[in-house]
């Protein structure tokens, strides 16, 4: 069966919300919508113009030639790199269409637009606009987002590709930690091995946190030495054609004592009593919410404090999210994060995470390190 369009499942939609053209400045939506490689980098420096019957990437000098080449290959995408400002394109598109016999009376926007943007974009609509052409300027929220929140079998291939790098530093990372090193040195060490290994980049900045440290869980690396008797945790991912992957795991340096047996236990019950019931249906909400019962029951209620999982994908937070926010069922095709963790301020934090997508008829993990506890 062939492959639908992006632009068409995009169509499809501004059909359905009733908006009859669109602008996409965001560049992970521009990226997956052209499905264009090595094209794109973090600078939100194009603008893609969406129509019933075209779709123009309008981009500058530095991303030119790159873009047309890529647009050759997969023939949907017209590049225009014109020397005006993305508002001047626009008003111009609006105008043109409108000569073309396809008038564009609501036009979408990205609400992450600037105000300065906006104005700028009213000011340019205003002048080069007949007013009897003028469109409806109507905000959106997440209109390209939701959509990237169903993933394909191209995209999962590349996140699958993305962990295998990830699963391969973690198994490097078991025989290089010791006692003595830096939380520093060793994230440049994970950083480096996964780069080594063909990752084009990194998901974030990797997270490795030694004891106490690690009750902080978004802790940035530092001078602190791992020492005997710590919970070492790594949290990291690797980007590969684009897309991201995501895991975190735990290291303990010498014997354990009791209360981190019992967290670990807990954290690893959550993880997997939460993936065997990941199917289609169930909510984000409910996913959270069952997460915090088996903490409690194991007498650690109170000790996540952030969500259990998010979405993964062209960027390392995607819809949609396991939080107690999201009473929206998961669908098929949802690629998502399990990562419940246990914090305790002053003595210690450990998280256990992987990810996968839902399918058809469950959750199907891509991580493929394992959950046992690891001693060195």
């Amino acid at each position: 069966m062939p492959t639908v369009s992006r632009f068409d499942i995009v169509r499809k939609a501004c059909k359905e919300a009733g908006i009859d053209a669109v602008l996409v400045r965001e560049t992970p939506n521009i990226a997956w919508l052209t499905q264009f490689d090595d094209v794109f980098d973090s600078e939100q420096a194009h603008a893609l113009w969406i129509t019933p019957t075209k779709a123009v990437l309008h981009t500058d000098s530095r991303y030119a030639h790159a873009a047309l080449n890529a647009s050759q290959q997969r023939g949907e995408v017209a590049v225009n790199d014109v020397r005006q400002t993305h508002a001047a394109f626009v008003a111009q598109s609006v105008e043109q269409s409108y000569l073309e016999g396809t008038p564009v009376p609501v036009l979408g926007i990205e609400n992450s637009c600037s105000l300065a943007e906006f104005r700028l974009l009213e000011t340019e609509l205003t002048q080069q606009v007949q007013p009897n052409h003028m469109p409806r300027l109507e905000e959106t929220t997440g209109f390209i987002r939701n959509l990237r929140a169903v993933k394909d079998a191209s995209e999962i291939e590349r996140m699958r590709e993305a962990q295998a790098i990830t699963d391969a530093a973690f198994a490097h990372l078991i025989e290089y930690v010791q006692p003595g090193l830096t939380e520093r040195e060793v994230q440049i060490e994970l950083d480096d091995f996964m780069r080594r290994k063909g990752a084009e980049g990194l998901a974030f900045p990797s997270i490795v946190a030694a004891g106490e440290h690690a009750a902080s869980p978004h802790a940035v690396p530092g001078t602190q030495k791992l020492e005997a008797g710590q919970c070492i945790v790594f949290d990291f991912g690797a980007v590969v054609r684009g897309y991201c992957s995501d895991m975190t795991r735990c290291i303990f340096l010498g014997e354990p004592t009791a209360k981190q047996k019992d967290a670990y236990a807990a954290i690893r019950s959550v993880n997997e009593t939460v993936e065997a019931v990941l199917k289609p249906g169930v909510t984000g909400k409910e996913m959270h919410e069952l997460a915090e019962k088996v903490l409690a029951e194991a007498g650690f209620a109170n000790t996540m404090g952030h969500s259990l999982g998010h979405g993964v994908g062209r960027e390392i937070h995607e819809e949609p999210n396991l939080s107690p926010k999201n009473e929206k069922p998961l669908i098929a095709g949802n690629v998502v994060t399990v990562e419940p963790g246990i914090y305790l301020a002053g003595e210690f934090g450990m998280r256990l995470e992987d990810f996968g997508v839902v399918t058809d008829t469950g959750f199907e993990v891509f991580t493929q390190s394992p959950h046992d506890m690891i001693i060195l």
